[in-house]
């Protein structure tokens, strides 16, 4: 089924830069779809490093399995994906196709199978016909090229009707560093990791634990603050990689002073690439900013924060531009964290809707209604407890979601 561009959409791919050390080539497999790409590989150069976050989902994807096994070595020469199949929930075939195209990488490149880092998405239960993505990996090779992103994010989508990418730069040092990402995600998205497919580059020489420090602080603050439909997918991969082919001071540790604009970079190319996918959830048309304050902790305001944000009841009040506060007084009662009824203020679109117990005496509903309206809605909840905060994002839930998925696999 062909899906329209959300409305939430950027005006267009940012332009990204080539990461020395990184090629890059997409191709039509035809694993699922007919008449698109559908594989994306990139090569890498020797030394890079690497680092990830998987998915804690116990039906996890083959693939899955294969990066956690391998992300321990902190070592990468390449990364191959495929769209439209997940390769999950299909046993020892499943897990036998994956080793089959990693050791097929690896001999076209000249690697070990193991600093081959895989990822597939699409649909669940279905075997992976990795004869067809083995029978692509020559013309991949022999089509790598630097910068091409927005080619490699389009052969990863499936239900998403936009290619993600997000470029940044910062300096280590006095030398500048370019960081690359590319992403994908519509639907089944809820925070547990990541909740997506998600690969970012640097040419930065960085030590692998550090990297993984770093990653795993910046999706803790990004990638698991964001949710479409409380979903979360058994293919969930986040990757990072640096070539090492920038010349800086060396770093050893993740807290070096000449890392902090770099870790303030990369926690914003994170951010922007989980943004991208909740401005792209399945039938979105509002895209949902959710602040908690005053909470007991800043775990707390997390939990309450995504309550709200997966609430069908808030969702759809939402969608049906309905600044219905009840809803989110009702999420927040449920998160099962500490909360006060007399203590909280509720505010829409900059507005004290309720506070104290109770609605807001006389306040004039007017700039709310004109605020629900728009593409872009802000909730502003304070627990009226402690010093706890947290921002989630969400989009709203509409009659399209159902529509999307109650046809994926048709």
């Amino acid at each position: 089924m062909a899906l329209k561009l959300s409305p939430l959409a950027p005006a267009r791919f940012p332009d990204m830069p080539p990461i020395a050390g990184v090629t890059l080539a997409s191709a039509e497999a035809g694993v699922r779809y007919k008449g698109r790409t559908d594989v994306f590989l990139a090569e890498l150069v020797p030394g890079t490093t690497a680092a990830g976050t998987l998915t804690k989902s116990l039906t996890a994807s083959a693939p899955v399995e294969w990066c956690r096994a391998n992300l321990a070595d902190g070592r990468g020469r390449a990364v191959l994906v495929n769209s439209g199949n997940a390769n999950a929930f299909t046993g020892k075939k499943g897990y036998d196709g994956a080793v089959a195209t990693a050791e097929a990488a690896a001999k076209a490149i000249g690697c070990k199978p193991s600093e081959v880092f895989l990822a597939s998405t699409g649909v669940i239960g279905e075997p992976l016909p990795a004869d067809k993505v083995v029978a692509a990996i020559g013309t991949l090779r022999a089509n790598l090229k630097p910068g091409t992103w927005h080619e490699s994010a389009r052969a990863i989508m499936t239900t998403d009707t936009f290619p993600k990418g997000a470029t940044r730069t910062a300096r280590i040092g006095d030398t500048k560093v370019t960081i690359n990402g590319i992403c994908k995600g519509s639907g089944m998205i809820a925070p547990d990791m990541a909740t997506m497919l998600g690969f970012v580059f640097t040419d930065a020489a960085i030590p692998a634990p550090v990297l993984q420090e770093m990653l795993s602080r910046g999706t803790d603050k990004s990638f698991n603050c964001i949710t479409v439909d409380s979903d979360t997918s058994t293919s969930d991969t986040v990757l990072l990689f640096a070539t090492g082919q920038a010349k800086h001071p060396p770093v050893e540790s993740a807290r070096d002073a000449h890392l902090k604009e770099f870790r303030t970079a990369l926690e914003d190319l994170l951010t922007d690439l989980a943004i991208q996918i909740v401005r792209d959830g399945e039938g979105a048309s509002k895209l949902v900013t959710i602040d908690v304050a005053g909470a007991a902790s800043a775990k707390a305001a997390k939990r309450i924060g995504l309550a709200i944000a997966n609430s069908p009841l808030v969702k759809t009040a939402i969608a049906g531009e309905d600044a219905n506060w009840g809803r989110i007084v009702m999420a927040v009662g449920k998160s099962g964290e500490w909360a006060d009824r007399d203590r909280l203020a509720i505010s829409i679109g900059g507005v004290v809707v309720a506070k104290e117990g109770a609605a807001v005496e006389g306040y004039d509903e007017t700039p709310v209604v004109a605020h629900m309206k728009g593409q872009e809605i802000h909730i502003e909840v304070d627990i009226g407890l402690g010093k706890g905060r947290a921002r989630v994002w969400t989009c709203d839930l509409t009659h399209a979601y159902i529509d999307i998925n109650g046809s994926y696999r048709s």
